[in-house]
């Protein structure tokens, strides 16, 4: 795990690190308040040990702008001081900081500390992570899904580009569940999300939006080049097999593709390949439809 120190006495810099490269911890250092802040920005440090005396920026100040930043603000900082009044310390923790460690160290009382703090650090990234992620197929939830659209509708709507949002719904589901049980409905989930993410690019967010749904965000592309995409998805959908017993499950999915265009909020978007979606499953299922605001691929014209 990376560790940052910020400190202006080049003495402690060299003290703190030296301990804590016996815990087998990247440690970065930064002498003085702006470079610290800077550090933090590029270097994401799983903590920051912080002293609180700078003559550029305060500990107290510092630590006030890392909590106050969307990016930064969970990032667990220890203070490092001289102080020992009660005054300090209780500022301190007021403005955010987990713990403190008292100037000169004491290696051991600094490495246990720094520990604890991980520790917390570690089990706080897990609980954020499994926040975001669907148990059963692993993917990405619709939690996840709707920050990361409205992170992408954001930037398109400031920098333009494109965007484009596919919708899918496996179908007949509700007959595996029904003739074959959860299970088999369960692990026929996990199969067609591991159909859809082999199909995906890297700058592509595939998720479980809900149920025997499924959802792409597609980053700068429009519908007709998604559309592509939606249609290599529902063939390897097609493609998926589940042996149950002497049987053998076979199924099929059917989707929706919209873009931004005319759209003005993700919300639009997902509305709009929606209706796609709920077209595609009139017209007989297995197949992709693009929403009506958007051009047909060369193919389909």
């Amino acid at each position: 795990m990376k560790v940052l120190i910020v400190d202006d006495s080049p003495d402690a810099l060299t003290v703190a690190k030296a301990r804590l490269l016996k815990e087998g911890l990247e440690v970065i250092c930064a002498d003085g308040g702006r470079a610290g802040l800077e550090a933090a920005r590029v270097q994401h440090p799983d903590l920051i040990l912080l002293d609180v005396d700078m003559p550029d920026i305060s500990g107290f100040d510092l630590c006030q702008q890392l909590k106050a930043d969307a990016e930064l603000g969970m990032i667990p900082v220890i203070f490092l001081t001289g102080s020992s009044t009660t005054a300090d310390r209780v500022k301190g923790l007021d403005i955010g900081a987990v713990d403190y460690v008292t100037k000169p160290f004491d290696a051991f009382e600094l490495r246990a500390r720094v520990r604890a703090a991980l520790r917390t650090k570690h089990l706080q990234d897990l609980l954020i992570k499994h926040a975001r992620l669907d148990p059963l197929t692993e993917l990405p939830n619709r939690r996840a899904l709707m920050e990361r659209l409205q992170q992408e509708s954001s930037l398109i709507q400031r920098h333009d580009g494109s965007l484009s949002f596919i919708m899918a719904d496996i179908d007949h589901f509700k007959q595996v569940n029904d003739t074959h049980g959860h299970s088999a409905g369960d692990r026929l989930l996990q199969r067609v999300a591991q159909a859809i993410v082999g199909q995906c690019r890297q700058t592509d967010l595939p998720a479980r939006y809900g149920g025997e749904e499924f959802a792409v965000i597609v980053p700068g592309e429009d519908a007709s080049d998604a559309f592509y995409l939606a249609d290599r998805c529902r063939r390897a959908v097609e493609a998926v097999t589940l042996e149950l017993g002497p049987d053998t499950l076979r199924t099929t999915a059917s989707f929706g593709v919209a873009d931004a265009t005319g759209s003005s909020s993700g919300q639009d978007l997902i509305q709009a390949a929606d209706e796609a979606l709920y077209r595609a499953k009139q017209l007989g299922r297995n197949r992709v439809e693009l929403a009506a605001h958007t051009s047909q691929p060369a193919h389909l014209r």
